[in-house]
């Protein structure tokens, strides 16, 4: 299922980048619900909040690490049932559209603009959420049995 979720992230976050800079110009901004939320087109050349920008071969190799850190520990963690499953498929759905991003144009396609926040894309959000839900998922979780203590004996 995590592969499936990925693919389908994948799938959205290229289809509304593409659909995004075929109709749009950068920096042109359409009112969706004016004031809150607008479709605003920025190329990002950074991290969130445009942080250290034109690091790209930087960002590259810490998204292959995030990739192949959630393809390596997927088979253990998604026995957890379901919900990790969902949580390791935004997370690398995510991590692999911005990928894809900085691998075709060393930046990123931003466009959703709630106008308190910086302007981010479908996967950003997907990563985000899947951390939030998994690091939930790992608080919420039963810690592991604790063990019977041996008594020693007083003579």
């Amino acid at each position: 299922m995590p592969l499936f979720i990925a693919t389908a992230v994948l799938l959205a976050d290229r289809l509304t980048k593409i659909a995004v800079a075929r109709n749009m110009a950068e920096f042109d901004s359409i009112p969706v619900i004016p004031g809150v939320f607008h479709l605003t087109y920025v190329r990002n050349p950074g991290a969130a909040f445009g942080l250290l920008p034109n690091r790209t071969s930087f960002f590259v190799v810490i998204s292959l690490v995030v990739v192949a850190l959630i393809l390596l520990f997927a088979g253990r963690l998604s026995k957890g049932g379901p919900a990790y499953q969902i949580a390791l498929g935004m997370m690398l759905g995510g991590a692999l559209g911005n990928l894809w991003d900085r691998l075709h144009g060393g930046l990123v396609i931003d466009f959703l603009d709630f106008r308190v926040w910086p302007v981010f894309n479908l996967a950003d959000s997907s990563l985000v959420v899947g951390v939030l839900l998994f690091a939930y998922l790992v608080i919420r979780s039963p810690g592991p049995e604790p063990r019977a203590e041996k008594k020693e004996g007083r003579p």
